[in-house]
């Protein structure tokens, strides 16, 4: 059993991180205010001093701490501290992403040294305070001092009670209001300066600092305060998982790996740091492309660095295979394959044909993490086995030769067993029936659900349910559930094309391990739409489905979608005869096109 400290950001990603293992934990907030759905969390409301959290972890079996709580939350920090080294638990901190310090910000050690730097002693200066409501007492002692303070909270009651408890009057109470520009609150106030807490890219700091510098402001911020040296620290969601997993191998069933991406980007890292350095590191820190930062093992051979790829539980092929680089200074960075790495031969990728069969995302992650070097690198990367492993994997169908693929979208390989993502479907169902939304909408991921909710943006978002590939088994779930539930709205069905060619050929899980992009039924599906015999020709060496949005011309696009989405329907529809179905096709722009049924 796991028990969150969280009410913030990191606290939500923390549950959603661990919501994927199917196994119940806790996740106890301060206030009780944050709005947030749990399938298998339990929900715990209320602050616990070193006593109160000693005797709930030793009643309910906790075996490992999260610190997901504000960077400022120094008590609850300590707090944490004290209970797992008294009970021997590991303790996790997951800290935001902070960018580095600017010189131009003027940085304090605490409210203290802010008399101190104001000019004039402050008579006449106007502040806009935005540490939060408890701060609010602190900074009181400045409008003896001459200083016009206005303070910005959330519009929630328990924060406006507790301003007006500090002092506060309604005139110096100004709110945060999601997705407002921060100039918008600059503009109106035109404070001096503004006073911020050190907060970390989700807390807003870096968007406030930027509109305070195009206006002109000065910056004060509170350097955050340091937490206890015993906890293993992450700062994302990724660096969570595979934590938790070290530390309790059995919370999550099946267990995650690396990408060849993040295999590649480790090894260039290490590579680089013995060739400046001298130093040959056990592991290194590999920055994914979400911003944080994770740590890798490495090895070291004759002129270069490399990783042995862990896969997880995911059944991988590449699993144990070892990724390669050597690196070289340069006036540029260049990225390329020896051996065992495949190249293209055919277009549709996001390199040309007879590039390195290198993806965009990795070779991002390459760069980004040898930047802070210094110098630019030609970087070679190769895989010993390459060769042979990819001849069981779908590369050579692909028109990628002479090796394996260096991919990876987010750097991480999350593995789930069908069974348990299904029953992960099957509760977000339930819980899109309950929330009395007349119509649920079914999408495979982030880029269609983005697209889904521009065109339905009053639904609630329960309403919203990723199919993932599973798109039959979550049509069936709702003839299923409806009866029990006494919910009679109609579905929408957001697919990409890629996908969706699978499903209008009747295949209902579109998992690319389990089927392949056929390109004699799009040629029958380009003939059904009357597309030009040129056209057709065409489409015959197209690698992926998505290039058809660009080689069909427009007169002949519809009629091409019209028939897509019949086909698909035509598969979907029997499988909830009791819901009207509609299906958008969403293009690689986010826009969507549909068909009367």
């Amino acid at each position: 059993m796991i028990l969150v400290l969280g009410g913030t950001t990191e606290g939500r990603k923390a549950v959603a991180e661990l919501e994927e293992a199917g196994t119940p934990f806790y996740y106890s907030t301060k206030t009780g205010e944050q709005d947030m759905v749990l399938h298998h969390g339990i929900r715990v409301d209320g602050a616990m001093d070193e006593t109160a959290m000693t005797l709930f972890c030793q009643r309910h079996a906790i075996q490992l701490l999260v610190d997901a709580a504000h960077p400022f939350a120094q008590v609850l920090h300590q707090t944490v501290a004290l209970v797992a080294e008294r009970l021997h638990l590991p303790a996790i901190r997951f800290e935001r992403i902070f960018p580095p310090r600017d010189p131009s910000i003027h940085w304090l050690d605490g409210y203290a040294d802010l008399q101190n730097n104001l000019p004039l002693g402050g008579q006449g200066f106007t502040l806009l305070a935005t540490t939060g409501v408890q701060s609010i007492a602190t900074l009181k002692p400045l409008e003896a001092e001459g200083v016009k303070v206005f303070y910005r909270i959330l519009p929630r009651e328990s924060s406006i009670r507790l301003a007006h408890q500090q002092g506060a009057t309604d005139e110096q109470l100004c709110y945060y209001h999601e997705g407002e520009d921060e100039r918008t609150i600059l503009q109106e106030l035109k404070p001096d300066a503004i006073l911020l807490k050190e907060s970390g890219e989700t807390g807003g700091f870096t968007e406030k600092v930027e509109a305070a510098k195009v206006l002109g402001i000065s910056v004060f911020a509170i350097k955050r305060p340091p937490t206890p040296a015993m906890f293993h620290r992450v700062n994302g969601e990724h660096g969570l998982r595979l934590m938790v997993e070290k530390l309790l191998p059995d919370f999550f069933p099946l267990h995650s790996g690396w990408t060849t991406g993040t295999c590649a980007t480790a090894a260039a890292v290490a590579a680089a740091t013995r060739l400046l350095k001298g130093e040959t590191p056990g592991e290194v820190p590999v920055v994914l492309p979400n911003g944080e930062t994770i740590m890798v093992p490495v090895q070291y051979g004759d002129g270069y660095a490399s990783v042995v790829k862990q896969a997880g539980d995911d059944p991988d092929v590449t699993d144990g295979i070892e990724v390669r680089a050597s690196v070289a200074p340069a006036t540029r960075f260049d990225i390329k394959g020896g051996i065992g790495v495949g190249r293209f031969t055919l277009p549709g990728f996001d390199y040309p044909v007879g590039e390195p069969a290198i993806n965009l995302s990795p070779r991002q992650m390459i760069v980004r993490n040898l930047q802070g070097f210094g110098t630019p690198f030609t970087v070679t990367l190769s895989v010993p086995q390459g060769e042979e492993i990819a001849r069981k994997t779908f590369n050579p169908r692909l028109g990628i030769t002479g090796g394996i693929s260096i991919i990876g979208v987010s750097g991480i390989v999350k593995p789930f067993s069908e069974a348990a993502f299904i029953e992960s479907i099957r509760k977000c169902m339930t819980v899109a029936m309950a929330s009395g939304s007349p119509r649920i909408v079914v999408h495979s991921g982030a880029k269609s659900e983005a697209a889904l909710r521009r065109m339905a943006p009053d639904l609630p978002p329960q309403a919203f349910v990723e199919y993932g590939n599973a798109i039959g088994e979550t049509l069936k779930m709702v003839e299923e559930l409806h009866h029990d539930k006494g919910w009679h709205g109609e579905v929408t069905l957001g697919i990409m094309l890629g996908k969706a060619v699978k499903l209008a050929e009747g295949h209902l899980d579109t998992h690319s391990k389990k089927v392949v992009m056929n390109k004699s039924f799009i040629i029958s599906l380009l003939r059904e739409a009357s597309c030009p015999e040129d056209i057709i020709r065409k489409a015959e060496s197209i690698t992926l489905a998505r290039e058809l949005w660009q080689l069909i011309p427009a007169p002949h696009l519809e009629a091409f979608c019209h028939a897509v989405i019949q086909h698909c329907h035509r598969h979907c529809q029997p499988l909830m005869p009791h819901h009207p179905l509609t299906i958008l096709l969403i293009d690689d722009e986010g826009h969507t096109h549909t068909t009367a049924h």
